[in-house]
C-alpha cells in the first residue's frame, strides 16, 4: 500500500485584529443564567490569565468560511506544484458550514462544492466531502485522505480546515472571547516509500454524555432571543476530559508507530486554551517518565490567532513549514504529531515523518 505525503501548504489568517478591549462593553451571564458582576475588565483578564488569548482574528464582513478556504487552498496547490485538475479527491473541515454576517449557517451546497467551484476544478469525478467532527476535524480529514490514498480510490487530495466561530458566539457569553476564524490546507499525495508521511493515526469517539461539553444552545440571557443557537462550551468538563484521554491516545499513536517520545520533534496539538495544553502535553511526557519538557516542542500560536477550530492546525503547520514562527523548524526525516480534540467528544491523533531532504 501507499503512504501520504504532504506536498503543499497554505492558511489564510483574516486581517481584522481583536484585542482584549474590543470586549469592554460586553455584558455577561454565567451558565446558570445569571448577570456576572464582575466588572468587564476583571474578567477579560482573568481571561487572558488563563488562556493566554490576547489577540483573536474575524473575519471581514462581506467574506465567507468558503472565501477563507479557497484563499488557504490556492495557497496550497501553487506550493505543491500540482494542476488543480490532479484533485481526486476535496475534504473540507468545519463545523458550522457557510455562516452568514448575521449568524445562520448553511450546509447547502457544501463547503467543499462551494470551494471546488470557486477553485474552477472541472472534473466532475473529483469529489468533494465536508466533515462535521468538531475541532479535530482536519485531522481527521487527513485520516480519511490517507486511508483513501492506502485503498487506491485516490492519489491526490486537498485537505481543507476553515471556520468562522466569530459568528456563532453567544454576545453574552464570556468563552466568546477564546474563539477565531481562519483557514488552512494542504494537498496530500500517495507515495511509494512506505517509511514517511502518515506512518500511524487513531481515533476515539466519546459520545455518551460527553455530547453536552460541546455543543449549540440557546443564549445565556434568557431575554435574549432563545430561538438562536450559539457555540456553548462547558470549559470545565472539557479540560477534565482532555487531560484524562487526550495524552494516553498520543502515546498510544506513538506506539503504533513503533516510536517514543524521544523520537518526536513536534507536537502540534489544537489549541483552545494553553493551559490546558501545557498540561495535556506535561502529561503526556509523564507517560515515558519525565517531568519537564521543552516547550519549544509544541509550538503556540493561540496567544496571537485565538481558537480558530479545524483552522488552528494546519495553520500551525503552514506557518512554521513557510518560516514563519521565530524558532520553530521542521527538521527533514523528523517525526511529527497531529492531534486534537473537540466536540462529540472526539479524539484523534497521527504521526507523521518528512521524507529525507525535504520538508
Amino acid at each position: 500500500m501507499p503512504n501520504t505525503i504532504i506536498i503543499g501548504s497554505g492558511s489564510y489568517i483574516p486581517d481584522n485584529v481583536i484585542e482584549g478591549s474590543h470586549f469592554k462593553d460586553s455584558v455577561f451571564y454565567d451558565d446558570n443564567n445569571q448577570l456576572i458582576e464582575k466588572p468587564t475588565g476583571e474578567i477579560i483578564e482573568k481571561f487572558v490569565d488563563i488562556t493566554e488569548i490576547e489577540r483573536r482574528r474575524y473575519i471581514d464582513p462581506e467574506d465567507f468560511n468558503s472565501d477563507l478556504g479557497y484563499r488557504a487552498s490556492v495557497e496550497a496547490i501553487e506550493d505543491a506544484g500540482i494542476d488543480k485538475e490532479e484533485i481526486d479527491y476535496i475534504i473540507y473541515a468545519t463545523n458550522f458550514g457557510e455562516v452568514d454576517a448575521e449568524g445562520v449557517p448553511n450546509f447547502m451546497p457544501s463547503l467543499s462544492a462551494r470551494l471546488k467551484g470557486k477553485l474552477g476544478i472541472k472534473r466532475r469525478d473529483c469529489v468533494n466531502y465536508d466533515m462535521i467532527f468538531g475541532c479535530p476535524g482536519w485531522v481527521e480529514s487527513l485520516i480519511l485522505a490517507d486511508t483513501m490514498i492506502k485503498a487506491g480510490k485516490a492519489k491526490t487530495v486537498l485537505v481543507v480546515g476553515g471556520e468562522t466561530l466569530s459568528r456563532v458566539t453567544d454576545p453574552y457569553d464570556r468563552n466568546k472571547m477564546i474563539f477565531a476564524d481562519g483557514a488552512g490546507a494542504v494537498v496530500v499525495t500517495a507515495t511509494d516509500d512506505t517509511t514517511v508521511g502518515v506512518i500511524a493515526d487513531n481515533t476515539l469517539c466519546d459520545n455518551g454524555e460527553e455530547l453536552c461539553y460541546l455543543e449549540n444552545a440557546p443564549s445565556l440571557n434568557l431575554d435574549h432571543d432563545q430561538s438562536k443557537l450559539y457555540i456553548r462550551m462547558r470549559g470545565r468538563k472539557i479540560y477534565e476530559y482532555a487531560l484524562k484521554n487526550v495524552p494516553d491516545a498520543i502515546k498510544a499513536t506513538i506506539d503504533k508507530a513503533g516510536l517514543d517520545i524521544s523520537d518526536i520533534k513536534k507536537v502540534l496539538i489544537h489549541q483552545a486554551n494553553a493551559k490546558m495544553d501545557y498540561a495535556m502535553i506535561g502529561r503526556l511526557f509523564k507517560l515515558y517518565g519525565q517531568k519537564d519538557y521543552d516547550h519549544v516542542i509544541s509550538p503556540m500560536t493561540i496567544q496571537e490567532l485565538g481558537n480558530s477550530s479545524v483552522a488552528t492546525v494546519p495553520t500551525l503547520f503552514d506557518l512554521i513549514r513557510k518560516g514563519k514562527m521565530e524558532g520553530q523548524e521542521f527538521v527533514a526525516g523528523s517525526h511529527i504529531i497531529f492531534t486534537s480534540v473537540g466536540a462529540g467528544m472526539n479524539i484523534n491523533c497521527v504521526v507523521y515523518r518528512f521524507p529525507e531532504g525535504k520538508i
